[in-house]
């Protein structure tokens, strides 16, 4: 654990927090407190102080959302487990190949992403035509895995141009997730922002179980 330093205010925490995770804010701390995530001390008058450990910790929940789209009550039993002196797996890391969820990831630049990847420039342009990976400045360890991906399907028979329908069902998941939040998302009030952020996820989360449990059903109509 990050040796003892001095406690930090929300301010100074969002400071450290806020380069790596733009979106984080004051209510989603107090947020993933609430929900038994994160344990900071209070000084007398009631403030919350976060010691270097609170941060990592909060760094690691983050990240393990972001990356991995974890609902938080995977991301809490983990930590329980952890708390408890135990070496538990880390949950979302069991796929070979998947992006990492330990903060501080590496970037990319293209030509980066395509060497990582062993992938061909054609190939890359094939994703980027058919909205698999986004065009961007830089890219994540989730677009290096997607990449990864897309050479090994490309070996199968299988390119990007054959997987338009994928973007197509993430659209349609996104609608019904954004319907599902049309009430919270009304209040606009800070605590409501943070509570629809965390719910997006938790949905995504189900609606990846869902879908896999479908896949995996269907493999046995051409694998006996």
């Amino acid at each position: 654990m990050p040796a003892q330093g001095p406690l930090l205010g929300i301010g100074q925490v969002l400071a450290k927090l806020s380069g790596e995770f733009p979106d984080v804010s004051g209510s989603k701390l107090r947020f993933l407190e609430e929900r038994g995530l994160v344990h900071p001390a209070r000084t007398p008058s009631g403030y919350r102080k976060f010691s270097a450990a609170d941060v990592s910790r909060l760094r690691l929940i983050l990240s393990m959302q972001r990356d991995c789209y974890l609902p938080l009550a995977v991301i809490k039993d983990y930590l329980a487990d952890v708390d408890a002196g135990l070496n538990p797996p880390m949950p979302g890391a069991a796929l070979p190949g998947g992006p990492s969820i330990l903060p501080g990831g590496r970037r990319f630049s293209r030509d980066e992403l395509t060497r990582e990847a062993g992938a061909t420039p054609m190939l890359v342009q094939d994703a980027f035509t058919a909205n698999v990976i986004a065009p961007a400045d830089s890219y994540g360890e989730e677009s290096l895995a997607v990449l990864k991906a897309l050479v090994q399907l490309q070996r199968s028979g299988i390119e990007p141009r054959h997987l338009r329908g994928f973007r197509q069902a993430a659209e349609r998941e996104l609608s019904l997730i954004e319907s599902a939040l049309m009430p919270v998302a009304k209040r606009r009030d800070p605590q409501s922002r943070a509570k629809v952020a965390e719910l997006a996820l938790e949905i995504a989360g189900q609606l990846e179980v869902v879908r896999s449990s479908l896949i995996r059903a269907a493999l046995g109509r051409i694998v006996p």
